[in-house]
């Protein structure tokens, strides 16, 4: 092994037996252990965040497969590339078999047209398609390649494992067992627990830590937990604001306010702000959750997050995290109200489906002399007329009589 190669990819697993983590679909009683293990796979989408194990996995069905492998990148790839593979993998002298196992890392890169190119040969059977992908597939690839493969969602490390590749890494030859480490076992600990579940993260971040310390006095590399912490700077929320992650994230913001609970409102809102999301769409989030979520509860919510909006637009960042972190702990404390909202999309739905009738004559307007004859406007009762301000006469269409859309619960005063 050449150890100057990244320890991050050194210590990538070679067998099923090395791999650490995903039990959920990795335990010897899952199908894809199975199938691996018997080397009858099938197409597969495998779905998870960086340093998850994706592409280590890929590597892991290469070196046990019978059947020509294949790795391209999405990035760097097009339909010529599928095409070579596809010639390759059908030249009887070169590939007995007559099918590889294709592994298109990023898939979620390749456009429709080069992803409609691979379909043909993952139906005939030609390529075993494995892709590997960031984003959530149900999005981002082809509905027809996602039906005739199985998808497979890798969810971030633990930190249990990561401590468990971390130690390994120490003891392993292709490791870091020639740098004579010495660390405590709570040092890993701490980075395994930063490393947000990215397994490479860590990995890099021991590596540094033992690169750019010196050998002491007893001829090992000592990593204390300042050294560690200064290897490691800060731990990085996953979140990505263009990605999954992104949708993930702000429907969590979202249901924390409508939830009432003020810690997790905050926290995703930190989370949010930390992976670079954009203020002005935040507090526009909170806008729309003061109206649907808030209410008649508290009208008042809607002024609070309008003026909001409006100073975070002038302000920036970073003072706007606290303008935002005010609305919205103010929604999340608010009593809560959706009578509005249910009001306006009942109405919706009836007027977009039914029949519902004429305005009734005595409040239509006349505009313009003479229409009054016709009964516009005729017999209307003007409300301040009369004592509170209120007189009962029809609003609604004759067809429409009786409807209740905004039905008044008991959080509104």
């Amino acid at each position: 092994m050449d150890l100057s190669q990244p320890l991050a990819y050194r210590m990538r697993p070679k067998t099923l037996d090395e791999y650490v983590g995903q039990e959920h679909i990795l335990a010897q009683d899952k199908i894809l252990y199975r199938t691996i293990k018997a080397d009858r796979l099938s197409s597969i989408i495998l779905w998870g965040p960086p340093g998850c194990g994706k592409t280590s996995l890929a590597r892991v069905i290469s070196e046990t497969t019978k059947y020509k492998f294949t790795k391209i990148n999405a990035v760097t790839s097009g339909v010529g590339d599928i095409k070579k593979a596809v010639e390759e993998a059908k030249n009887p002298f070169l590939n007995p078999s007559g099918k590889c196992i294709l592994f298109i890392d990023e898939i979620h890169r390749f456009n429709k047209l080069q992803q409609d190119a691979l379909l043909p040969f993952v139906e005939d059977g030609t390529v075993i398609l494995i892709g590997a992908t960031t984003e959530n597939p149900y999005f981002e690839v082809n509905k027809a390649l996602i039906s005739r493969s199985m998808v497979f969602k890798l969810e971030p490390l633990t930190t249990k494992d990561i401590f468990k590749v971390l130690k390994m890494s120490l003891e392993r030859e292709d490791g870091l067992k020639s740098f004579n480490v010495k660390i405590e076992d709570e040092t890993l600990q701490k980075i395994a627990e930063v490393s947000g579940g990215d397994v490479r993260t860590a990995l890099n971040g021991l590596e540094v830590a033992v690169l750019t310390t010196k050998v002491d006095n007893d001829g090992y590399v000592h990593i204390t937990n300042q050294i560690a912490a200064d290897s490691i700077r800060k731990r990085k929320a996953i979140f990505d604001k263009n990605g999954d992650s992104h949708y993930d994230n702000i429907s969590a913001f979202i249901k924390s306010m409508r939830g009432s609970d003020p810690d997790a409102t905050v926290f995703y809102l930190a989370r949010a702000l930390n992976g670079g999301e954009d203020p002005v769409f935040l507090a526009r989030r909170i806008v729309i959750a003061a109206a649907e979520d808030v209410g008649m509860a508290n009208p008042h919510a809607l002024v609070v997050a309008t003026s909001a909006m409006q100073a975070v637009t002038m302000v920036g960042m970073p003072e706007a995290r606290i303008i935002l972190s005010e609305a919205a702990v103010y929604l999340a404390t608010s009593k809560k109200s959706n009578a509005s909202y249910l009001a306006i999309n009942r109405a919706l739905e009836d007027v977009s489906s039914k029949d519902t009738g004429e305005i009734p004559m005595h409040i239509r307007n006349a505009p313009a002399e003479g229409m009054e004859h016709f009964g516009y406007g005729d017999g209307y009762k003007y409300p301040h007329d009369y004592p509170g301000h209120v007189v009962e006469q029809q609003y609604l269409p004759d067809k429409m009589l009786g409807t209740k859309y905004y039905i008044k619960d008991d959080t509104v005063e």
